[in-house]
């Protein structure tokens, strides 16, 4: 018998062996905050009075990057600029075209 073996098998096996431990890994939910690039996206193509579209679509790729980086808090105050601004470059937007509609049927019945 080598040395090595003779040791262990003189000390044995462990009288009082630790009990096996476990690891509990908890999974933070991911809270869903909404960048609102779609909707930035359309105001900027199409309905972009004041460049506030463009605005919105930079405060919503904000967000977006925010959120990626794992800071929620700064997701949703970008996010919540975006879908202010995308309320108002929505409400202009439709404003405008309306105007545009109506203001020269106005002027053609006034010639007639």
């Amino acid at each position: 018998m080598l040395k090595k073996e003779h040791e262990v098998a003189a000390l044995g096996a462990p009288h009082n062996p630790a009990p096996p431990t476990s690891t509990v890994i908890h999974i933070r939910s991911e809270t869903s905050v909404p960048d609102h690039v779609v909707w930035s996206l359309f105001n900027t193509l199409f309905m972009n009075s004041c460049c506030l579209g463009f605005i919105a679509f930079t405060y919503s790729l904000k967000s977006g990057d925010r959120k990626m980086v794992g800071d929620l808090t700064g997701a949703q105050a970008y996010a919540s600029t975006a879908k202010c601004l995308n309320i108002w470059a929505l409400i202009l937007g439709i404003i405008i075209t309306i105007l545009l509609i109506i203001i020269p049927i106005l002027i053609l019945q006034a010639y007639q």
